[in-house]
């Protein structure tokens, strides 16, 4: 048995115990891979990443130049974080609940420069998904940003979300060639509105435009 097939196997496995959870019967394919980790490199610095199941995009890191020692791996359940141990000896594997993420201690030479996520967040409850991104914001540097990939037609995260923590979605792409197709989006912070901003926005809502 191939180590592809293998994983395939477990990722099933997985999927029959908590569909919720793992929401997929199969690995993320490699056009996936490649397009949710297109914008990180080894200048990235360490790289967290939520619900890497078998390692797929794990291993896509490796080939885009960060170094496994600039890996933490969050994954929940027992059975993908033994074998990421086992994959991947020199990357940080913690099995956790990605809603403690703010608590995941970090000892790491690099700052974080990005989060990639493997998990499900349409599936879940806004509260958690709420404490999820605030914990992955709470460990990433000045800049840094939040990967996840989504097989739905827009965002996986609500606007009024993203407006109460002061983030931004860009959508980065899709791949028709993953089963199924799936979009990829950057969440990052909003740049600060400066009070020059707030003065035209507050002029524009009351309608006087002559002043601008």
């Amino acid at each position: 048995m191939t180590d592809r097939t293998a994983d395939a196997l477990l990722f099933f496995r997985a999927w029959l115990s908590a569909p919720l959870r793992v929401a997929s019967v199969t690995p993320s394919g490699r056009a996936l891979s490649s397009l949710i980790t297109t914008e990180i490199s080894a200048e990235t610095g360490t790289v967290i990443e939520l619900g890497p199941g078998t390692g797929v995009f794990t291993e896509a890191l490796l080939h885009r130049g960060v170094s496994e020692e600039n890996l933490v791996l969050v994954e929940y359940g027992a059975e993908f974080a033994n074998q990421l141990s086992d994959r991947f000896p020199a990357a940080k594997t913690v099995q956790m609940d990605a809603a403690h993420l703010r608590k995941l201690p970090l000892h790491t030479s690099a700052p974080v420069g990005a989060v990639v996520s493997g998990l499900p967040l349409l599936s879940m409850p806004l509260r958690k998904v709420h404490a999820i991104l605030e914990g992955a914001f709470s460990h990433l540097r000045h800049g840094g940003a939040f990967y996840q990939f989504t097989y739905g037609p827009k965002c996986p995260i609500a606007r009024p979300l993203l407006d109460r923590l002061g983030l931004k979605a860009t959508h980065i792409g899709w791949t028709l060639a993953n089963i199924p197709p799936a979009a990829v989006y950057r969440i990052s912070r909003r740049k600060p509105r400066t009070a020059l901003e707030g003065t035209r926005r507050h002029l524009l809502s009351d309608g006087k435009t002559d002043l601008l």
